[in-house]
């Protein structure tokens, strides 16, 4: 298999900027496709999900192969809502390069910034595509401007929109210098080489001289023909521009109208010739699971078997694993070792995937992005490696989920089926999450929004034919240590049949790194590992349900002085009931503050009613950051709690006739005042 001929990459944006007609034109111009699906129109084939197509919107990230120019190209297309960024998150970890689509109107927005500090984190060599020229307002200079100032990246154009009458007609290529004619849709497209239009000549020319300019400081013998003012070659000014694009020190704008079928395949083009194949990315870094030395897998058939699972897809008849293979050859009845619980794993089938179908293949090899089905034990983040050769790769980490409900059966005989179907939910989704409580008979899922834990509820209705009651979405506080406190606890009764003595004594103090509850132990606490073990546990469950509200426990460390017994009386359970209790009563005396999430919010809306938004935003609480202007839009942008952002989007609308919009992603916690807290009601008994 030729690695070279490979490419692994990614298309995100903002909400309706447009990747998935940008997904959907790839697929039909590369013949994978025989009509050109439609959001709109809920024909997408990438939007595979029937909430998908319902809601007009991308949910999970879809995988497909696109053959193009004798290569094959592996396409992810993800979500743009801010409620399934974590979509975005896992599969930047695992591409080799993106494609960053952008609204010629508005440029850069709210989670385009989201998604390229997620290209930028992984070091995602980038192209970006600058969608919808065709509409009124549409400014491809004004959006590639946007990208240098508010993401920071050295964008440069490498093509330019052509008009006629005030429609988007062509686009003139400035490496080729070639003009694409997309007067005609859904045919075949081929570029004309020549000068540019007349009407256009002037700005292309500028353009192509600050391009070449630019990647002379890429090419010693790209700089010395810009010197001596003669003409480069194309090729050479391709390879420049890879060289820069590949180090992630250019980011090269292409521009065009999906819907419109314009600058589909000169797109199609830029991945081949500036994102990297697997040959060209780093080798993959990770540690030994037992030593902890630092190991570097290259991306080799030969070599020893290694992948990461980054996402699952959790079904009735089993988990279907999405898979990046970093090294070696995999063949379908091989047996694999997940490091992280050492246990081993045998694949059944190996699948190529497009959308929600799969085609079975006898082998893959290092370097491709395939399902594996028949894996018991693996989650998103886990390694699969062999016993031989193992390795841990560097785990997924997710944010917090900020938003939780409340849900019920609709009947006892759907209790079982209801625990079944939640959990089955949060398996696949590591932000979604379920807690049951024994006491209410009631579980409380969070997730990282309204709007997704509201698929998610669907997904209940349609996937498992459940009709749960939900209650009214409501901030996942949590509640924080904020001053030390010490406890004992003492357990004197028959436990199992047997008499059974224990007691703990423990302190608990505040530790702003922690991100739950950490446990240490003294020195000279006799216990053996696994009793340390079952009271660490019994303590971090206890911490799930804080003191004051029963919200889950955060930036704390507990210390444990002492554990003693009696001669005959030595119970492991003993231990674990007087280690909670003296947790229980070291929190009592402790100080116990209430966090809610902070929301960094930006709303952008016509002039006239920038002045009736900020308003509303100050009598939510809400720190102002900034006022952009951007000729009759404003942009606002700042913080404020997500407990005053319930049914906002109802509030945004009716303050501007239905002309603003807004977007939400969480910006940290902060410590509730005492007097706020009594004015939502939380007081604590």
């Amino acid at each position: 298999m030729d690695l070279a001929a490979i490419r692994n990459f990614g298309i995100a944006a903002h909400i309706d900027a447009g990747k998935t007609t940008v997904s959907e034109r790839m697929l039909f111009h590369s013949g994978v496709e025989h009509r050109a699906g439609r959001v709109d129109e809920g024909t997408a084939v990438l939007d595979w999900m029937a909430e998908e197509r319902e809601r007009g919107i991308t949910i999970t990230a879809a995988a497909t192969t696109i053959p193009w120019r004798g290569l094959t190209l592996n396409l992810i297309d993800t979500p743009g809502h801010v409620d399934f960024t974590v979509e975005v998150e896992r599969c930047m970890r695992v591409l080799d390069g993106a494609i960053l689509v952008l609204d010629a109107v508005v440029g850069v927005q709210a989670q385009s910034e989201a998604v390229w500090r997620e290209m930028r984190r992984y070091e995602v060599p980038t192209l970006c595509f600058v969608n919808k020229c065709d509409r009124a307002g549409a400014d491809f200079l004004g959006a590639v401007a946007t990208a240098t100032e508010r993401l920071e990246a050295r964008a440069i154009p490498i093509q330019y929109p052509v008009f006629e009458d005030g429609d988007l007609v062509a686009v003139y290529d400035l490496v080729d210098r070639r003009l694409w004619d997309f007067r005609e849709q859904n045919v075949p497209h081929q570029g004309v080489d020549g000068p540019p239009p007349e009407e256009i000549a002037e700005e292309a020319l500028v353009l192509r001289a600050e391009l070449l300019d630019t990647l002379g400081e890429f090419d010693e013998e790209l700089l010395e023909a810009v010197v001596e003012e003669r003409e480069p070659d194309a090729a050479l000014v391709r390879r420049a521009l890879r060289r820069a694009t590949l180090a992630c020190e250019l980011v090269p704008v292409l521009c065009g109208a999906a819907l419109r079928d314009a600058g589909i395949e000169p797109l199609m083009d830029a991945v081949v010739d500036y994102l990297p194949s697997p040959l060209e990315v780093r080798p993959i870094e990770g540690v030994h699971p037992k030593s902890g030395e630092t190991i570097a897998r290259p991306c080799d058939p030969d070599g020893p078997p290694c992948a990461l699972a980054f996402k699952l897809h959790s079904g009735r008849h089993g988990d279907l694993v999405f898979a990046r293979l970093y090294s070696g050859t995999w063949k379908p009845g091989m047996v694999l070792l997940n490091p992280r619980d050492d246990r081993k794993e045998r694949i059944q089938r190996i699948q190529r995937i497009h959308a929600e179908a799969g085609t079975a293949l006898d082998v893959a090899h290092a370097g491709d992005i395939v399902a594996l089905t028949g894996l018991k034990f693996t989650s998103t983040g886990d390694t699969l490696c062999t016993k031989e050769d193992p390795i841990v790769l560097e785990v997924l980490t997710f944010s917090d989920p900020v938003i939780t409900r409340v849900v019920e059966p609709a009947s006892a005989d759907e209790r079982d089926r209801l625990g079944q179907a939640l959990d089955r939910l949060a398996h696949e989704d590591p932000t979604f999450r379920v807690q049951f409580d024994e006491a209410s008979g009631q579980w409380r899922v969070a997730g990282m929004g309204e709007l997704h834990l509201e698929v998610m509820e669907h997904r209940l209705q349609q996937e498992s034919g459940l009709s749960p009651r939900v209650g009214q979405p409501r901030v996942a506080y949590r509640e924080a240590v904020s001053s030390p406190g010490s406890g004992r606890g003492q357990i004197d009764r028959e436990l199992g049949g047997k008499d059974a003595y224990a007691e703990v004594e423990l302190e608990v103090a505040p530790d702003p790194e922690a991100a739950g509850v950490e446990v240490e132990w003294a020195t000279a606490v006799p216990l053996p590992g696994p009793v340390r073990a079952a009271v660490e546990a019994g303590l971090v469950g206890e911490a799930q349900s804080g003191p004051r509200f029963g919200h889950p426990m955060v930036q704390a460390r507990v210390v444990i002085r002492d554990a003693r017994t009696r001669e005959g009386e030595e119970s492991e359970l003993a231990y674990v009931q007087a280690a909670v209790s003296a947790l229980r009563q070291a929190l009592h005396e402790a100080k116990v503050a209430v966090q809610e999430p902070l929301m960094r919010f930006e709303v952008q809306t016509p002039a006239e009613f920038a002045s009736g938004i900020i308003a509303d935003l100050n009598s939510r609480g809400a720190e102002l950051a900034e006022v952009v202007t951007e000729g009759e839009t404003r942009i606002l942008r700042g913080q404020v709690p997500l407990y005053e952002m319930f049914g906002y989007s109802t509030a945004v609308r009716s303050l501007s006739q239905g002309r603003a919009g807004f977007t939400m992603r969480p910006a940290g916690y902060r410590t509730v005042p005492e007097p706020e807290l009594e004015a939502r009601g939380m007081v604590w008994a």
